[in-house]
């Protein structure tokens, strides 16, 4: 089983481990099973970090008397918050942080 996203494979089950994976799983539910944990570690990865986003930003939004109203559906919060000026990901952060510190 290789796991490809945008179509670059960045993981791939050996042949022992998917025997000893099927040695717990019926084979007919192999594939099936393989995509549910997938699909349920990454939904739980963006789950957690929404948690965090969310809680850093609303915070924030509340502060800033410019902010009137705050949308409650996650993908129009989001969209609210990275077009603000004053966000910045990750890797913009400790650029930022790089720079002032170091």
């Amino acid at each position: 089983m290789k796991i490809k996203v945008d179509n670059k494979e960045i993981f791939q089950l050996e042949e022992w481990e998917k025997t000893v994976i099927k040695n717990d799983i019926p084979l007919e539910q192999f594939e099936a099973d393989m995509h549910r944990r997938l699909e349920w570690v990454l939904k739980h990865k963006a789950e957690q970090c929404y948690k965090r986003f969310e809680e850093e930003w609303l915070t924030k939004l509340r502060a800033d008397p410019s902010v009137t109203s705050v949308p409650t559906d996650k993908a129009a919060f989001v969209a609210m918050v990275t077009a603000r000026p004053d966000y910045k990901n990750r890797s913009q952060r400790e650029a930022i942080n790089k720079v002032t510190i170091g």
